[in-house]
């Protein structure tokens, strides 16, 4: 792994002295001032505490210079140099931000060792945050073939787009594309839809201090974070027209500026978008830039439904009934045919929420079939029950779900007789007809 160490110092034979000792894994920037400090990140810096050309009457001007590194980055490793570290010189330097001292004149030994513990530390925070990969379960063709598909992404460059419904599993398949490099590089996950438009450009480029009414300090961007990694966007649809041509330039060009700023710093990011909707409808609508959506697609991947691909259900459904071991259940074979045959709106996410309600409500370690129907079209909305309720199902899951219910209970109450329905909905017969068959009811006995 290579590491990046800025030394900030006025004396050119330091730098030049610390350059040739410090070894190869430490890729090296050297100032000799501290006007036009690097915006980029470090893992470390060495910041020399008296430059004889400024005044420093009231504070060291590396006490500065240590403040605002540690704004632009809280995660480097700051190290302050000084011929004259007293106790009080040292807690305004932990104030500051620094986080350890060297003495001048500095120690070769002490430089090596001090950089081999930050390696130690990186190594352990890295190992520590390092994300688990999220299962991804499924037997069909459908999946093997996706599977196949997100391995040939190894070492791609271009965007990737990801199209699927609701809880199918975006988010899965998103993290799946990033191991193909391993887990050293970062992964940063935007929700568009939770991030308010006024505030989007800075969330995705970051800003300086003072670019805006309350930037009180420089703040790096998600994409700049992403440098050399996977930025994930997902819910791409929600973005406006106006961040829709910013993300183009963005992906056409690989580079950041931050709000305020007059300068652009080149990084290497590859953009995975997902999305629920039909991005060519959206185009169509002019709700959706195209030059964007081809830019996008450098790599399209679509995610079948979970009712496209049945196969599946068995696999998930025994992952999710197994994972709580205080209470495994299983399924009979009746009731594994019931979510077999169910179509499932909200896709994986609605079939783990189903299977966590039976866990708790089927009262026996077999789950039967009866337990299930009871799960599936019972009221499952009360003031009682509704914190069982998924709500990230999305809205129009839940809807539908609930619209089913009571055309189910309507037809059972009007003995299958639609007109009589349909009346007492004050809807057109050719109406409730169309919704039933959007629905996939079955009815009997419909006149």
């Amino acid at each position: 792994m290579k590491y990046k160490l800025l030394i900030i110092d006025d004396d050119p034979l330091i730098t030049q002295s610390l350059q040739i000792l410090i070894p190869k894994p430490w890729d090296i920037t050297s100032l000799h001032s501290c006007k036009n400090l690097p915006q980029e990140n470090f893992h470390a810096a060495f910041i020399d505490l008296h430059f004889p050309q400024y005044s420093e009457r009231r504070c060291p001007k590396g006490l500065k210079i240590i403040e605002k590194i540690s704004k632009i980055n809280p995660h480097t490793e700051i190290i302050a140099i000084s011929g004259d570290l007293t106790p009080s010189l040292m807690e305004s330097c932990l104030k500051a931000g620094a986080s350890r001292f060297l003495a001048k004149p500095l120690n070769p030994d002490e430089v090596l060792l001090t950089l081999q513990k930050i390696e130690a530390w990186i190594q352990l925070q890295e190992a520590s945050s390092r994300p688990q990969l999220p299962p991804w379960i499924g037997s069909s063709q459908a999946t093997q073939t996706l599977k196949k598909q997100v391995s040939f992404l190894k070492s791609e460059t271009a965007p990737i787009l990801v199209e699927g419904e609701t809880g199918c599993g975006k988010e899965v398949i998103a993290h799946w594309i990033h191991a193909q490099e391993g887990f050293s590089r970062p992964f940063i996950q935007v929700n568009i839809s939770a991030i308010p438009e006024n505030l989007f450009e800075s969330e995705l480029f970051g800003h300086i201090k003072g670019a805006f009414t309350g930037a009180d300090n420089t703040k790096m961007g998600l994409a700049e974070a992403a440098h050399g990694g996977d930025l994930f966007l997902d819910e791409i649809e929600a973005l406006s027209l106006p961040m829709q041509v910013k993300l183009l330039r963005f992906l056409e060009t690989q580079e950041v500026r931050r709000i305020g700023s007059t300068q652009s710093q080149k990084v290497q990011v590859r953009v995975i978008a997902a999305t629920n909707q039909n991005l060519q409808q959206l185009v169509d609508k002019k709700l959706f830039r195209e030059d964007l959506l081809w830019r996008l697609k450098g790599h399209h991947l679509v995610i079948p439904p979970l009712r496209k691909r049945k196969e599946d259900i068995q696999t998930l459904a025994k992952y999710f009934l197994e994972r709580h071991k205080s209470r495994k259940k299983s399924l009979s074979p009746d009731a594994l045919e019931i979510l077999e045959s169910h179509q499932w709106p909200g896709n994986v996410r609605e079939l783990k929420q189903v299977c966590e309600r039976l866990l708790v409500q089927a009262p026996l370690p077999i789950i039967r079939k009866e337990d299930v129907l009871k799960v599936l079209h019972g009221p499952i909305i009360s003031d009682d029950s509704f914190s069982n309720v998924d709500l990230s199902l999305g809205l129009q899951p839940l809807l539908n779900k609930y619209e089913a219910f009571l055309l189910k209970k309507g037809i059972a109450h009007h003995q299958g007789n639609i007109d009589s329905l349909a009346l007492k909905l004050k809807i057109s017969r050719a109406s409730l007809y169309r919704r039933l068959k959007e629905l996939r009811i079955n009815w009997k006995g419909a006149s």
